[in-house]
């Protein structure tokens, strides 16, 4: 009766059972969505009142590249770090750092001093935080599972920031409605603390070397570049995600923006668009969580790519936020079905000793490039507006689909495969 039952649950959740079953992975797991349900409140709140104070798309795209741009500077060299002095020392001290960050937000706010160049000096701030603790956050994964329950793990970890990204903006959204934006700031931090003190419990696999900063740093961040490099599957994923960061992905950071100048709509509009876009991406990974395989994940990264742009060129035409919702959960899905792909084929074609390395690498694309592509497409959209902007963007993402659903093929074997892991680093 017991194997039954077992047989059923798996039957019912495929890879998820298997990876919530580690005690150690569930630990992280519910602390972890817990604090990325504050960061998604926290960045509703921060965006708002970027509209709130400036009422410009510029300055949107200006505070979006802040907060996002140190992925780009910062990243590697976590990564670098982080597998030298250990995934959990870093997370701990930045999770600290971002305590006192939001601390900050809702002093100021509260004191009635809070104006747009403080906001951007605290957003700055918070990129180099979030850039820091983000590779380190996410590669921390794999040491916490065994081998059969990663690629359920790293799906079930973007289903949870995806379920996070539904529930926060609209937690967020209607606090702002209803409570000054101090003691939504205060929500937040309380999240940020309990994830802190969580930390203290988990004992990831592996011993992290003696912190070491010296020139060796430097020849790690090197070899973990060439390694990308020289490794042609890594490498194309490379370059879907930077076309995704700079042609896709930025149309987020312009939410405000798109809300109350397309829409005519408040937070109420914001949480709208970005909880539609949260719940597709929520599906997506959940699927992709259940689904439990590496095989099949390269074609699913262009393929997706492709259905993307497709469907963020029929946002634009719509002038109803209802029937936009729709389009927005579909862009959700097949960005997240891409993205929790790459991330996932990443992880499994790299070797252990170049894991967060190649997962920074992943990041500054992912989350980095976004920065450029929200500086460029908020300028942009000062002249030319932004539904014809986004429209550009995405046209100009089918182009590039051209060429990467080529490559794609030739990389399944790279990437979806068990034996190449030690090939590509050339010294």
């Amino acid at each position: 009766m017991k194997l039954a039952n077992n047989m059923n649950f798996e039957f019912l959740l495929g890879g998820i059972g298997r990876a919530v079953s580690n005690p150690q992975y569930r630990l992280f797991w519910i602390s972890n969505g817990l604090s990325t349900t504050g960061r998604w409140i926290y960045r509703t709140a921060v965006a708002w009142l970027t509209w709130e104070l400036t009422e410009s798309t510029f300055w949107l795209g200006v505070i979006a590249f802040a907060d996002v741009f140190p992925m780009v500077a910062l990243s590697i060299f976590s990564g670098a770090i982080s597998d030298r002095v250990g995934r959990l020392r870093v997370m701990k001290v930045m999770q600290l750092w971002l305590i006192l960050v939001s601390i900050c937000f809702s002093v100021l706010i509260f004191a009635g001093i809070l104006s747009i160049e403080l906001l951007l000096i605290l957003t700055i701030l918070h990129g180099f935080i979030e850039a820091m603790a983000t590779p380190p956050r996410i590669s921390i994964v794999k040491f916490l599972v065994n081998k059969d329950e990663l690629s359920a793990a790293v799906a079930l970890n973007s289903a949870t920031f995806n379920a996070c990204r539904v529930i926060g903006p609209a937690v967020g959204g209607g606090l702002l409605l209803f409570v000054e934006a101090d003691l939504v700031f205060a929500v937040a931090t309380l999240t940020f603390i309990q994830f802190y003190l969580i930390m203290f419990y988990l004992k990831p696999q592996g011993k992290a070397s003696k912190p070491h900063v010296s020139q060796k740093l430097l020849r790690d961040m090197r070899d973990g570049i060439l390694y990308a490099w020289n490794h042609p599957g890594l490498r194309f994923l490379m370059f879907v995600l930077a076309a995704t960061g700079l042609l896709i992905r930025p149309f987020m950071e312009m939410a405000p923006g798109y809300a109350a100048m397309v829409f005519e709509r408040g937070p109420d509009g914001l949480a709208m668009i970005l909880s539609s876009i949260g719940a597709g991406a929520l599906f997506a990974s959940l699927w992709l969580a259940r689904r439990g395989k590496t095989e099949g994940l390269t074609r699913l990264v262009s393929s997706s790519f492709a259905l993307t742009s497709i469907l963020l060129i029929g946002f634009t035409l719509c002038s109803q936020i209802v029937l936009a919702m729709a389009f927005l959960t579909g862009i959700g899905f097949f960005m997240m079905v891409s993205g929790v792909s790459a991330q996932t084929l990443i992880q499994n074609a790299t070797s252990s000793e170049m894991q967060t390395r190649a997962v920074s690498l992943f990041v500054l694309f992912n989350w980095g490039m976004p920065a450029v592509g929200a500086l460029i497409m908020g300028w942009i959209a000062t002249f030319f507006g932004l539904q014809f902007t986004i429209a550009l963007g995405a046209s100009l993402g089918l182009v590039f689909w051209l060429w990467s659903k080529r490559e794609g093929r030739r990389q399944v074997a790279n990437l979806e495969g068990d034996n190449n892991k030690n090939d590509f680093f050339d010294s």
